[in-house]
C-alpha cells in the first residue's frame, strides 16, 4: 500500500489516512496481521517517522508526522498550547438543531476515567431528506453534512459528542446507531465511518511558516456526497 502523502519537508511529512488504517502498533487491533501507518510510511520514505498526533482507525484524512524526534519535541507545544487547527467533515443522522454551535459537554478519559472538559464546534454545510426509510418510524430519512473542530482532544470526542446530541455519525459503530450503519450498508454498500479529517493548520516550529494541509476526501464519502447531492465546491 503507497500512502498519498499530501506534504514533506525536511522535517515534517503528512500523509492521508485510509479508512481502517492503525496509526501505530497497538494492543486493540485484532486483525491477525494489521497494517500500521507508521510502518507503511516509514518503509515507503525509507526513513524513521514520528506521529505527532492520532486519529481513529476509522477516520480517515490528515496524519502528520515528524522525521526525527527533534523535530517532533519542536512540534508538541503546539498541541499543548492548542495552536493546532484541525478541521472534520462529517454525514450525520437527522438535522442539526443550529448553523453553528458548541457541544459543551465532559467527556470521561479513556471512556472509563474520571470527567474532563471537552468542547466541539460545528457547522452546518449542508442537510437533505431523503424519500427512503431508514426507520419504522418515518417514511423518509433526514441527514447533514457538518464540519467539525475539536477545541479538545479527548479520545472518540467527535463520535461521543455527536452521539450525545443524538446527530450519530454514519458508519459508526461504536458510539452510532445500528439502524443507520445498515440502511447504508444495505442501500449505499457504504461500510466505512463518514468522518474525514480533512484540514490541519499550524505554524512550522523551524520557518515559523503558516502551513496548511487539506485531504481530498476518499472514495467512500465521495459516493455518499453524490448520492445526496451535495458538491463540495458549492459548500
Amino acid at each position: 500500500m503507497l500512502l498519498p502523502i499530501l506534504f514533506e519537508d525536511d522535517d515534517y511529512i503528512a500523509i492521508n489516512k485510509p479508512s481502517g488504517l492503525l496509526v501505530h502498533k497497538t494492543k486493540i487491533a485484532k486483525d491477525d496481521n494489521p497494517q500500521f501507518a507508521l510502518q507503511l510510511l516509514r518503509d515507503q520514505i525509507g526513513q524513521k517517522v514520528y506521529p505527532l498526533h492520532r486519529i481513529d482507525r476509522p477516520t480517515s484524512g490528515v496524519l502528520l508526522f515528524s522525521k526525527s524526534a527533534a523535530a517532533a519535541t519542536l512540534f508538541q507545544s503546539q498541541f499543548t498550547a492548542k495552536e493546532i487547527e484541525k478541521s472534520y467533515l462529517a454525514v450525520v443522522r437527522g438535522y442539526m438543531p443550529a448553523d453553528h454551535a458548541v457541544i459543551d459537554h465532559p467527556l470521561k478519559k479513556e471512556l472509563i476515567g474520571d470527567l474532563q472538559e471537552a468542547k466541539t464546534e460545528y457547522w452546518k454545510l449542508a442537510e437533505v431528506e431523503i424519500p427512503m426509510a431508514s426507520s419504522s418510524k418515518y417514511p423518509s430519512s433526514r441527514y447533514s453534512l457538518i464540519r467539525l473542530y475539536p477545541h479538545t482532544g479527548r479520545m472518540h470526542q467527535l463520535r461521543r459528542h455527536m452521539a450525545h446530541s443524538r446527530n450519530y455519525i454514519i458508519g459508526d459503530t461504536t458510539h452510532g446507531q445500528n439502524k443507520q450503519n445498515t440502511f447504508f450498508r444495505e442501500n449505499f454498500d457504504m461500510n466505512n465511518l463518514l468522518l474525514h479529517a480533512c484540514k490541519l493548520g499550524f505554524i512550522h516550529p523551524l520557518n515559523q511558516g503558516k502551513v496548511e494541509i487539506n485531504a481530498p476526501l476518499p472514495p467512500h464519502f465521495s459516493t455518499i456526497m453524490e448520492a445526496f447531492g451535495w458538491d463540495m465546491e458549492g459548500i
